[in-house]
């Protein structure tokens, strides 16, 4: 049977409080800016013309009606977006340091995204799509890791690509230990996976990109295409035993790198989307990391994650501008 969406993502979409400069008496302003990784890969998605879907909780309140109509911006579909009565809207707050980089705050305690049930999870929008993505944060509490559970195992028997994103909060686990086991098993139920340098050195314990990707990739032999992020040093991809590297798009103007691994993991499905995962060749691994690390620089050149992601022709105008 044909697939009607390309991507449905669950977890967390939530109120990222991006600060913003000061007011005359010195104190730090915060903008409203709509986010949560699983969505931001979908705001992405969007802009290459991929058929989205998305699933999870907000609260039945104004950041929660903001975030619902980010979405439908985007031309998501939020048929499965639900509105929690009792339980407010995720908020965090995100200081950032002079170069971008950034520290999380959270409002979580608890807050609607980790309320989602069972009974609540649309079954058809992951019977009916291509790829179902998910991070850990979904993973952190209950109800919504029962939930995670179920949705992950519906998607595995409708045929559909599993794609995972650990996407580590520290301060959102109450044991660091939890966060390893449930970051364990979201990539035992993994074909693609995007992790991030530091995600890497937690699960494995090695510092070296080669020997942390071949201590994931013996242990979870399922994983097709495993991409792990370094932020300013680039980005990797090792797929059937070969690795390639491409370094990062470092053009200046760095304000807010927020978001920016959500939209590397967009461009790297994307492009599985529009290639043949069993078959990728050197050339299309290079290729998929160079549109990849040009759409994260992008969107770390403006504050905010889904109403700020890249065009396409943005994208396109510094790969092509990129020496040979």
């Amino acid at each position: 049977m044909d697939k009607t969406i390309d991507v449905t993502a669950m977890g967390e979409l939530l109120i990222d409080f991006t600060q913003d400069g000061s007011t005359p008496a010195g104190n730090p302003v915060f903008v409203a800016n709509p986010g949560g990784a699983p969505a931001n890969v979908l705001a992405m998605l969007r802009k290459y013309g991929k058929k989205c879907a998305f699933i999870g909780k907000v609260g039945n309140d104004s950041f929660g009606d903001l975030l619902e109509e980010a979405l439908i911006e985007t031309g998501t579909d939020t048929s499965g977006l639900l509105h929690d009565d009792s339980v407010p809207t995720t908020l965090a707050f995100v200081h950032l340091s002079p170069d971008g980089e950034r520290d999380f705050s959270f409002y979580r305690s608890p807050g609607a995204d980790i309320m989602l049930r069972n009974e609540e999870i649309p079954t058809e929008l992951i019977e009916q799509c291509r790829i179902f993505h998910f991070g850990s944060l979904s993973l952190t509490d209950e109800p919504c890791r029962s939930a995670t559970y179920h949705a992950v195992d519906i998607a595995k028997k409708a045929g559909a690509v599993i794609s995972f994103d650990p996407n580590l909060r520290p301060p959102l686990w109450k044991e660091e230990e939890t966060a390893r086991k449930m970051i364990l098993w979201g990539l035992s139920m993994s074909d693609v996976v995007k992790i991030s340098d530091d995600e890497l050195v937690f699960i494995t314990g090695e510092h070296d990109t080669d020997i942390g990707a071949e201590v994931l990739l013996t242990r979870f032999s399922q994983i097709k295409l495993l991409c792990i992020t370094a932020g300013s040093a680039g980005s990797y991809v090792y797929y059937h035993g070969r690795k390639v590297y491409e370094p990062a798009f470092l053009l200046g103007g760095t304000v807010d790198t927020t978001g920016a691994g959500d939209i590397f993991c967009a461009s790297v499905l994307n492009y599985v989307l529009d290639h043949d995962l069993i078959s990728l060749r050197e050339e299309d691994l290079k290729n998929m990391l160079l549109s990849s690390n040009a759409a994260a620089y992008l969107v770390t050149t403006k504050k905010g994650v889904i109403r700020s992601v890249p065009e396409i022709r943005e994208i396109n105008r510094i790969v092509q501008a990129k020496p040979k």
